[in-house]
């Protein structure tokens, strides 16, 4: 039952993979000091599996902090995805971070589209494979 209260929990094991892929696809202009992973429960939506969450530059500039990511999964929809769904969707919004990696963000129409995702989760595969990964 949904009570209307959405809970975040740290995702040491999102921040594993999303250090991988960011390594295995050298996303270089992501800092990962500054990317969180969190796990939220209780969210009703239906279509939405994970978002990217960017701290705004007044944000920045008001409390002296570089540039700030989380990444967020919806535990009632991506839990339940097939891993490799589940890769897309992070690499999908990892690539939300613009080369400036200055706290904005990448909108679909230009950059994110499923395409490109299909792109990259390609080369990620096969970057998987050519540095010897077990599984995939």
């Amino acid at each position: 039952m949904n009570t209307g209260m959405i809970q975040y929990y740290d995702a040491p094991d999102i921040q594993k993979r999303i250090t991988e892929i960011i390594d295995i696809l050298k996303f270089d202009h992501i800092d990962q000091e500054n990317l969180y992973c969190i796990r939220s429960r209780g969210s009703s939506s239906k279509r939405t599996i994970a978002r990217i969450h960017g701290l705004g530059r007044v944000w920045q500039t008001a409390l002296d902090m570089n540039p700030t990511y989380i990444i967020e999964v919806i535990h009632e929809q991506f839990d339940y995805y097939p891993s490799k769904s589940q890769d897309r969707t992070l690499i999908h919004e990892l690539m939300h971070i613009p080369q400036t990696a200055k706290g904005g963000f990448r909108h679909h129409k230009d950059h994110v589209t499923h395409e490109n995702v299909e792109t990259w989760y390609k080369r990620y595969v096969q970057r998987r494979k050519e540095l010897g990964f077990d599984k995939v």
